[in-house]
């Protein structure tokens, strides 16, 4: 079984520090068996203090380290300085137990531990937006992005801030067991199955008023319409509302045009028929809405790399091999 170690540092934030467990605990297979064992250490295998007004108690030091297939850094009270030291030295022994191959996430601002291993050298990454100009004086080796949610760059993987690392851990197990199992987690968790990791942070993004009429009845409908054309003028009109309004406010609500939207829904409807059916390519691309197979191929390889056809055999396979998306 996959073990998730998650390390717990002084000041972790609680929040945080309960997302791999209840994203990566609750994934089960076919036979309802666990997927994943998440388990959380500290350092020195003792209490933890939080940035709210409790501790935590866990039950393993960095020997835990030596069992991770992968290990999540969530973040902890800091306040950055120039002169911070992020990597001390009972740290930075720890990453020395890590096995070779070791999947490691950090969420928010714990991208500042990675930089300091120099895990982060030379790759793309990002970290909360508001630290990000900070974050790259720090590290200037990293390419940091500070205007997506995650970035996946193979075996190091990084999140921006708080929910994000909600959607950093879904797109992790979706990657292992493809979008059935992330999408029935998604739902026992009350989360959204996918964000893509490009989306933007949603800095400064304002949030309708309550008496505001919104866009997700429309976007709930247009779930069911995608094996056909869906033009913007017929979502406004089922949202009754003028074209330019429901451009506005989908967007608002949303952070991507209508247009956007919907490709990406059918991209994700596609590759759910792909992992999940036996369908033609060209079943898949008319049911998806995309009319021909060579415009499901261009969007597919846009969004993952790679065709239908490997795409499905990838997710078929008995060992489940993953799919790196780009983001």
């Amino acid at each position: 079984m996959h073990r998730v170690v998650v390390l717990a540092l002084e000041g972790v934030y609680p929040f945080e520090l309960s997302i791999p467990v209840r994203i990566f605990g609750t994934a089960v297979g076919e036979s309802d068996e666990p997927l994943y064992e998440v388990i959380t250490c500290s350092l020195d295998g003792g209490p933890v203090t939080t940035d709210a007004d409790f501790a935590v108690t866990v039950e393993h030091g960095v020997e835990a380290f030596e069992t991770a297939d992968t290990l999540v850094i969530p973040p902890f009270t800091c306040a950055p300085g120039e002169g911070r030291n992020w990597l001390p030295e009972p740290l930075a022994d720890a990453f020395t137990r890590l096995r070779r191959g070791t999947r490691i996430v950090s969420i928010c601002t714990a991208s500042y531990v990675l930089a300091a291993a120099g895990l982060l050298d030379g790759r793309q990454a990002t970290t909360h937006w508001n630290e990000a100009d900070h974050f790259q004086r720090m590290f200037p080796k990293v390419k940091v992005d500070a205007d997506v949610l995650f970035v996946d760059d193979g075996d190091v993987l990084t999140a921006a801030g708080v929910a994000a690392g909600i959607d950093l851990c879904m797109h992790i197990l979706r990657r292992d067991h493809g979008s059935e199992v992330a999408n029935r987690v998604a739902r026992l968790c009350v989360v959204p199955p996918w964000r893509e990791g490009g989306q933007a942070q949603f800095i400064q993004r304002p949030v309708p008023e309550p008496s505001a009429a919104t866009t997700s009845a429309t976007r709930a409908w247009a779930l069911d319409q995608l094996h056909r054309p869906l033009s913007l003028a017929e979502l406004a009109g089922h949202a009754r509302m003028s074209v330019r309004t429901f451009s506005r406010r989908f967007r608002d609500e949303v952070g991507m045009t209508p247009g956007q939207w919907l490709t990406r829904q059918r991209v994700e409807h596609a590759r759910r028929l792909l992992e999940t059916t036996d369908l033609t390519v060209d079943r898949v691309a008319d049911e998806a809405g995309f009319g021909t197979a060579t415009s499901l191929r261009q969007h597919l390889v846009a969004t993952t790399g790679v065709s239908p056809t490997t795409y499905r055999h990838t997710f078929r396979a008995d060992d489940h091999a993953p799919v790196s998306t780009p983001c």
